[in-house]
């Protein structure tokens, strides 16, 4: 028996969705100002094996769907932490960044080259405060936790995209910087996190490879999904001791933090939020949302 991480054919599942995907993509029509503003989303990004989960793929280009086509992507990933506040490089064509190992040279070979995000990161620069002014990275291209997702969604690659980097663990600064791109979604941009909602890699054993779930992944995701129901952004705040399922859910806690940039560019950031997608993946949950 296979699993995701063991398919016939690498990627095989992406070349059966793409097609179609691409059809339905050149189809969807454009934001415009009337739509009022875009939603902001926490996605669980799935790495290379999202390539060889045609399920997964097709739930996200639902979603992407399901809203307007956003003018411009700004997206934060669990996979570039750096301080102080930084953008990826906005030139069309910037290299992909293929932050993982031990997967088949097909993953490494993948392109997603978006256009020319220039003005974007001058939009951008100018959402932040004078006292922390944004660094311009200047040959970082997007990293798997956002190339990887966006290539399902927006598999046309014809959308304008800056990463942000994570400065940060702390909420509360995390929610400010997602304050300041609220804005944006009132001008079509898509404000994106990008982590997983469970996320223990050292502790994957292989039943979880062919569906089991362990208890500290469903606790940590039931605790997740009751207090982003509520918007109780105290008690998601205080996971690293209220959250069951800690510290195996999140021993490193890249994958969860980018939440806290996402309800910060909410409209209200203590609203509920839409679950958009839930489940698993080799006992991770991969559950999903937008904001209002």
């Amino acid at each position: 028996m296979r699993s995701i991480f063991d398919p016939e054919v690498p990627g095989g599942a992406y070349d059966a969705f793409l097609p179609d995907a691409l059809v339905r993509a050149a189809a969807q029509r454009d934001w415009v100002p009337s739509d009022g503003p875009l939603p902001a989303l926490y996605l669980s990004h799935g790495a290379p094996p999202l390539f060889d989960d045609g399920p997964w793929l097709r739930q996200l280009s639902d979603w992407a769907l399901g809203l307007p086509k956003p003018k411009n992507i700004v997206i934060v990933s669990a996979h570039w932490e750096t301080a102080p506040l930084a953008i990826s490089a906005p030139a069309a064509n910037t290299p992909l960044v293929y932050d993982f190992g031990g997967f088949d040279r097909r993953y490494f070979e993948m392109q997603y080259a978006t256009p020319d995000a220039t003005a974007l990161a001058h939009r951008l620069a100018r959402a932040m405060p004078d006292d922390e002014p944004l660094h311009l990275h200047p040959s970082r291209g997007l990293d798997h936790g956002a190339w990887v997702p966006l290539m399902a969604m927006y598999p046309l690659a014809d959308i304008p995209v800056l990463q942000l980097s994570l400065p940060t663990h702390d909420p509360d600064k995390l929610l400010a910087i997602g304050s300041r791109l609220r804005d944006l979604r009132a001008e079509g941009t898509l404000v994106v996190g990008s982590g997983f909602m469970t996320h223990g890699l050292p502790f994957v054993t292989r039943d979880m490879l062919f569906g089991k779930v362990p208890a500290w992944s469903s606790d940590f995701d039931d605790w997740a999904a009751d207090a982003l129901a509520r918007g109780d952004l105290d008690e998601l705040a205080a996971y690293r001791h209220k959250a069951p399922g800690m510290p195996y859910a999140h021993p490193t806690v890249d994958h969860y933090i980018p939440l806290f940039v996402t309800l910060g560019a909410a409209e209200k950031p203590d609203a509920p939020v839409t679950t958009t997608i839930d489940g698993y993946m080799m006992g991770f949950s991969k559950r999903s949302f937008q904001t209002a």
